[in-house]
């Protein structure tokens, strides 16, 4: 399976995230944001970082980058799209995916293990993992997610929540919202479930002597349901 990682002036997640795809089996390949044409690719990622700076708004400049157009037909031809912290910034500045990502509920910058559980597994990122709740990792300043009621509602009817933030045992609640993001979102699809933003790091997570293995449940799985 062949991927491709867009690496942005200010992304630091880029590399993390072509070792994780190397080590799982992906052919990866980096792409600079200034190039026009994507690879050949089953996968393109999105990944974290702080692209051009996070001036303006952050995503903001790198949703305009030469490369984003190929993206964007990519992902509306049906091909699958992951952004992660960054990239899922990215990816709703470029309205691939809906609502907006706010500063953290208490303004500061988090950085920590989390838990999240998977809200919706009739996709392909998600599908046959056997595990409820994942442990992963976030470092953010503003992931604090954010729609209209009325987009809520549709991203409720269409089943568009991909994961919640949660306790270690599955628990929804605010205690366990690091962020203030609306109903504890930690990442969506677009309609379609082949576009997924999220704002937690499977790529921290794929090495049980230095992070956690459950980064390594995500990238097993996503490879096995793209073959």
């Amino acid at each position: 399976m062949k991927s491709s990682v867009i690496t942005f002036p200010g992304s630091n997640c880029d590399r993390d995230m072509d070792v994780a795809l190397k080590k799982f089996g992906f052919k990866n390949k980096m792409v600079w944001h200034n190039d026009i044409e994507l690879p050949k690719s089953d996968l393109v990622v999105l990944p974290g970082g702080f692209s051009y700076g996070d001036y303006l708004r952050c995503g903001s400049m790198a949703s305009k980058s030469k490369i984003m157009q190929s993206v964007i037909n990519f992902a509306n031809s049906g091909g699958m799209v992951m952004g992660i912290c960054n990239g899922f910034q990215i990816l709703v500045e470029t309205g691939l995916v809906p609502g907006v990502l706010l500063r953290n509920k208490y303004l500061e910058f988090i950085c920590k293990n989390i838990f999240v559980k998977i809200n919706n597994k009739h996709n392909t990122y998600f599908k046959n993992i056997d595990n409820e709740v994942l442990e992963l990792h976030i470092a953010h300043n503003e992931g604090n997610y954010f729609c209209t009621n009325d987009q809520l509602k549709e991203i409720k009817d269409n089943e568009q929540i991909a994961i919640n933030y949660c306790s270690k045992d599955g628990e929804i609640d605010e205690q366990f919202n690091p962020n203030g993001s609306i109903e504890s979102i930690a990442g969506i699809f677009n309609k379609e479930k082949n576009v997924l933003g999220m704002m937690p790091h499977p790529e921290r997570m794929i090495d049980k002597y230095l992070s956690g293995e459950d980064g390594s449940l995500f990238f097993n799985n996503l490879l096995n349901n793209i073959k």
